[in-house]
């Protein structure tokens, strides 16, 4: 890999990595548009019995290759620093400006399904079963929301370890399909804002913090072993069935970004001050179209990359 190579390789994943750090945007799309898609896919299933025979007889240089190590490292390298520099402004933003920001990330998400739905080829009666079973599905994650949690933005959901990891798991197969983002998962865990705040804390070297970052990245990278190639023969044999159900989860799991929703913690009292809160109608609508525009434009991006 030359050293140019190596530059925008990085680049690529800096652009995958502010994507993850946004829900609504995928990493997966960007590789797409960057034309990287399939050289992540196929390094990320060439870590298998191969590479492992490989690393326990030594044979290093030849497992470097098999995997595609230099790319596989220059490219995670880039999603890192770029979720680390993304973490505290996502934390100022919900914050500071928590209806625009939520208002932002609800036009992504809402752009990305309609992107997804119109990408769909061969559509079958049949399909309308998995695309309701998907809303169905997101609509009882948002109904958990608000029933364990209501007048709070988000769901009490657990601070132990394991389920730190096990939100590492579930994010990052998200991230490497293409339309689903794997921060929007985290919204759905309750555990958004607290893994920015996480990611954040590490940079002031807090060890609680560190701890916490290591079992998330623990889980990343058993989810990218484990569920990312039950995800990629998934897509293969039943790429519609799959993609349809996902994108009515993503539907009906909508509300759950709802800016003004009186249990996302906004409906009357402004979080910094206290006092009566500003819904911010106007602005909040703005943010939500500039979503749209920004996922659309992407897409076009896309299509016009690939033509």
């Amino acid at each position: 890999m030359t050293v140019k190579e190596c530059i925008f390789t990085v680049l690529k994943g800096m652009g995958m990595g502010a994507a993850n750090s946004v829900p609504g945007v995928s990493g997966g799309t960007i590789a797409f548009i960057t034309g990287i898609y399939g050289r992540l896919v196929n390094s990320l299933n060439n870590i298998d019995s191969k590479a492992v025979k490989l690393l326990l007889s030594g044979n290093f240089k030849e497992l470097w290759q098999h995997v595609d190590g230099g790319f596989l490292c220059a490219l995670m390298g880039g999603v890192l620093v770029a979720m680390f520099s993304f973490a505290k402004l996502m934390v100022y933003l919900l914050g500071a400006f928590p209806i625009q920001t939520w208002a932002f990330f609800l036009g992504l998400i809402i752009a990305s399904s309609i992107v997804l739905l119109a990408g769909i080829k061969g559509w079958k009666a049949s399909d309308a079963i998995w695309i309701v079973l998907g809303i169905l599905l997101g609509l009882a994650v948002v109904w958990a929301n608000m029933w364990i949690n209501a007048g709070s933005q988000s769901v009490q959901t657990p601070d132990t370890l394991w389920f730190i990891m096990l939100c590492g798991m579930l994010s990052i197969t998200a991230m490497i399909l293409p339309g689903i983002s794997g921060s929007f998962i985290l919204v759905l865990l309750g555990k958004y804002e607290y893994i920015m705040i996480v990611i954040s804390d590490v940079l002031k070297f807090d060890t609680d913090a560190i701890i916490k970052l290591c079992a998330f990245g623990l889980g990343c990278v058993i989810g990218l072993l484990a569920f990312a190639r039950f995800l990629h023969w998934l897509m293969a044999k039943y790429a519609n069935q799959t993609l349809i159900t996902l994108i009515g989860f993503i539907l009906g799991s909508l509300p759950v970004l709802w800016p003004w929703a009186s249990w996302n913690g906004y409906g009357a009292i402004d979080p910094l001050t206290g006092a009566p809160a500003d819904l911010h109608v106007m602005a909040g609508v703005i943010w939500i179209l500039l979503g749209i525009a920004l996922v659309l434009g992407l897409e076009y991006l896309g299509r016009k990359s690939k033509n």
